[in-house]
């Protein structure tokens, strides 16, 4: 999907499409559009995740949780794709921080399992054979091979950790890219990976982050420091980043054969893993 097939959804909706402006494309486009915020899934597999991200904005609403609010409580399914509407945040007074995503994860970790609904696992390497499906031919199949050889030894891994903090719920993508700074400070934009868990999962994504994508060491520290613990610490730190790493990669890959700098990216990651250096720089994408 891309931006012009989104806006034919839009259209399809029956919601203005000359007013629409695009804020992201990734595995849904998303749109502002007035006062709103509109969210255009890939394809159809996702409606019961877009359900599911709508209870839980309600969830958190109820435990005062600083996040985005539904302006409508259901999701839409127009024309293959699910469609959610947000109310529109007011516009950020500053960039997101790592330590502007500590104290939201304190507090979702604080909270007990929903009461209505039942949160999933964290399936990290879930949608790793979609994501390589929908790469089809534009990656080399050996790279494919290599990625779903790394998910079917990191999988076992994982499940066999055994936790440092008490498992619950947790966030899913713990990334400052997922905190909007507005006037009232952080709020959580995206919910659609929360899950149940181990909390270890929320605190992994910026050690990698760290290590990969160029975070600077001070900003980490100013993250632990506000969370209160380096999961780093954790023997089981290292599984965790190994199924992140191989879920990143095939993540990339679903938009290599629409653009060429994914292909670039792809290919880049891969390669680290292939020749085991944990210290070749990604771009984030």
């Amino acid at each position: 999907m891309d931006e012009a097939r989104a806006r034919e959804i839009l259209a399809a909706a029956g919601l203005p499409v000359a007013e629409a402006r695009l804020l992201a494309l990734g595995e849904n486009a998303v749109f502002a559009v007035g006062d709103l915020a509109v969210k255009v899934g890939r394809d159809a597999e996702l409606f019961e995740r877009a359900e599911r991200e709508l209870a839980l904005a309600a969830w958190l609403a109820d435990a005062e949780v600083p996040a985005v609010r539904a302006a409508e409580e259901k999701p839409r399914l127009v024309e293959g794709h699910p469609l959610t509407i947000w109310h529109r945040l007011p516009d950020a007074v500053r960039p997101a921080e790592p330590r502007d995503l500590a104290p939201l994860l304190r507090r979702i970790h604080a909270l007990p399992e929903p009461a209505a609904f039942a949160l999933p696992r964290r399936e990290l390497l879930g949608g790793v054979e979609r994501w390589l499906r929908l790469a089809a031919d534009a990656i080399d199949p050996a790279d494919a091979a290599f990625l779903r050889e790394r998910r079917d030894a990191f999988a076992p891994a994982a499940a066999a950790l055994t936790p440092h903090l008490s498992p619950g719920p947790i966030h899913g993508d713990a990334l400052p890219r997922n905190v909007h700074v507005g006037p009232d400070g952080p709020v959580l934009v995206d919910l659609e990976t929360f899950s149940s868990d181990l909390r270890e999962h929320d605190l992994v994504v910026l050690a990698l982050s760290r290590d990969r994508y160029g975070l600077d060491p001070a900003a980490y520290e100013a993250f632990t420091e506000g969370y209160g613990w380096d999961v780093r610490e954790w023997e089981g730190c290292a599984v965790l980043r190994g199924a992140r790493e191989t879920a990143s990669c095939a993540w990339v890959a679903q938009h290599a054969p629409t653009n060429p700098k994914a292909l670039a990216e792809f290919e880049r990651r891969v390669a680290s893993l292939r020749d085991g250096d944990p210290e070749v720089r990604w771009y984030p994408f």
